[in-house]
């Protein structure tokens, strides 16, 4: 194999995983934004960053929005706030309750997971929380480009009766680092172990 040959195989890799990053990256974008939540026992907001004040960054607020309007239209009965210790000094998930009660939600309708530092634990922690309230349905909130991940996640922990709700289903040019790193992200998870204990 000459040096042209080398080169031109190598051309043609590089354009078959440009194709695949791309293809996938597209249907990433796809199923989030055509995604329909469907009547279930709680929604799982997926946690994100909180602000150095204390209250929900911008992104963290539109999921909690979108959840607040699926437990007030009766699409959930129950919520579920997943997130972590953050950066900022900050519990995510009390921070999200909180939101969620100066907003009406009763405190006794909202589930705490302060143990969903990413996708993968907050799947882990929904199905414990679940199972122990005799929860069999979930819609997931979150952005529609990690809409997809979260759902092999939760799917693969057990949570079989799962839908999600986009918060946003206008792509933007904003969201192309976003979408990319779902593309690593989703096979990451695909090949995890998913056991619950």
């Amino acid at each position: 194999m000459d040096e042209f040959d080398v080169m031109r195989v190598g051309l043609l890799i590089l354009l078959g995983l440009a194709s695949w990053v791309g293809l996938h990256s597209a249907l990433t974008v796809w199923l989030g934004v055509k995604a329909q939540p469907r009547p279930a026992d709680v929604a799982i907001v997926l946690g994100n960053r909180v602000e150095r004040s204390g209250v929900p960054s911008i992104h963290l607020r539109v999921r909690l929005d979108r959840a607040l309007e699926l437990y007030q239209n009766g699409t959930v009965r129950y919520i579920i706030v997943s997130g972590g210790l953050g950066r900022e000094g900050f519990q995510e998930a009390d921070v999200m309750r909180e939101y969620l009660a100066q907003r009406g939600v009763p405190t006794e309708k909202i589930f705490i997971d302060r143990a969903g530092y990413d996708t993968y634990e907050s799947g882990r922690s929904a199905k414990m929380i679940m199972d122990a309230q005799g929860f069999h349905s979930a819609v997931i909130v979150s952005h529609y480009f990690h809409l997809p991940r979260a759902l092999l996640a939760f799917y693969r922990f057990g949570i079989s009766e799962v839908s999600a709700a986009a918060v946003d289903r206008r792509p933007a040019w904003r969201d192309t680092y976003s979408v990319l790193r779902e593309f690593a992200a989703f096979y990451f998870y695909l090949f995890r172990n998913y056991a619950t204990t």
